[in-house]
């Protein structure tokens, strides 16, 4: 939970920001695996992701303009050791009201975002940092114990 409360707070994830080269990022993390288009396009692609399990780095000329952790309720997410030390997985099932918690704990402003609440869908985007959360309920085959509430899917920072 620290995790995801620091990123949102901060839009960074220790060394890991917007706007740094790729290049600097695979030498914090080891090369990542690239998206199938990246594979077929080449590196310079725009807007696919380089992913190291949950971890995922968007680049745009090069550059990440995209940092995001994917989360499957229910299940554990891997993550990088520079991400998350001393753990090589952990469980991935983060409830709604769990993260606003958290965020509230340290002070980080949070709204509604609107564009991304919708249907059973909900979202929200803090301050200053503009780190989105999006939050989903379990779906049908999930076997999670409260089906009424919704857990976090994916946290990310995008820049335009």
């Amino acid at each position: 939970m620290n995790l995801l409360v620091d990123f949102a707070q901060t839009g960074q994830i220790g060394p890991l920001h917007c706007g740094m080269p790729l290049s600097e990022a695979e030498a914090l993390l080891g090369p990542g695996r690239p998206h199938p288009a990246i594979r077929m396009k080449g590196p310079d692609i725009d807007g696919y992701p380089y992913a190291w399990g949950g971890l995922e780095l968007a680049t745009t000329q090069r550059l990440v303009s995209e940092i995001s952790i994917r989360l499957s309720p229910g299940s554990t997410t891997k993550l990088p050791p520079l991400v998350l030390p001393d753990s090589e997985s952990y469980p991935s099932t983060v409830l709604r009201e769990d993260l606003i918690a958290g965020l509230d704990a340290v002070g980080c402003r949070h709204d509604v975002n609107d564009r991304l609440t919708f249907g059973e869908q909900s979202s929200i985007l803090t301050r200053p940092a503009g780190v989105c959360a999006v939050f989903f309920p379990p779906g049908r085959g999930d076997h999670m114990p409260h089906h009424e509430h919704h857990y976090l899917g994916v946290i990310y920072k995008h820049t335009a």
